[in-house]
């Protein structure tokens, strides 16, 4: 790898580990907001999110396009097409930038369960107000609808 390349790659390298550390943040924060009680906070954080993605994507395709017009590529072992070892200076970001990643997948998955925990409460709450009955467990942790009085019809 010439070192025009290498430094290039470095500097990508270390856009995309900046950018995860951001979109880290904000998936923490955009966990807050989803156990809150603001929608907006919820909207600004995942606006962020996306943005933040969508630098990710460039600097990846900025990543690989370099790599490709140099012969080389970062996988997780480091190790180029031709089989030179990239600089260690290459594999020690590009391992970084592989954990962040990894925790805001992480994260993200998190924020999606909450978010799907929070939508069957609605659900639930939806269908008692129009008068579904409520599923109940029953002493032996066996479900069954069972309707106490229809909210709807008060």
């Amino acid at each position: 790898m010439n070192q025009n390349a290498r430094h290039r790659l470095e500097d990508i390298l270390d856009r995309e580990i900046e950018v995860a550390g951001l979109l880290s943040t904000t998936l923490t924060a955009e966990r807050s907001a989803l156990t809150g009680d603001s929608p907006e906070a919820v909207a600004q954080k995942t606006a962020e999110k996306i943005q933040l993605l969508g630098t990710i994507e460039r600097l990846e395709t900025e990543r690989r396009a370099l790599c490709a017009a140099s012969g080389l590529r970062v996988p997780d072992d480091a190790a180029g097409t031709d089989g030179a070892t990239v600089a260690a200076t290459v594999a020690e970001r590009w391992r970084a930038l592989m954990a962040l990643m990894a925790g805001c997948r992480t994260a993200n998955e998190v924020n999606g369960y909450i978010i799907h925990v929070r939508q069957n409460q609605i659900r639930q709450l939806m269908d008692i107000l129009r008068g579904a009955s409520p599923v109940t467990y029953g002493p032996h942790g066996k479900t069954f609808g069972k309707a106490l009085r229809a909210l709807a019809r008060a």
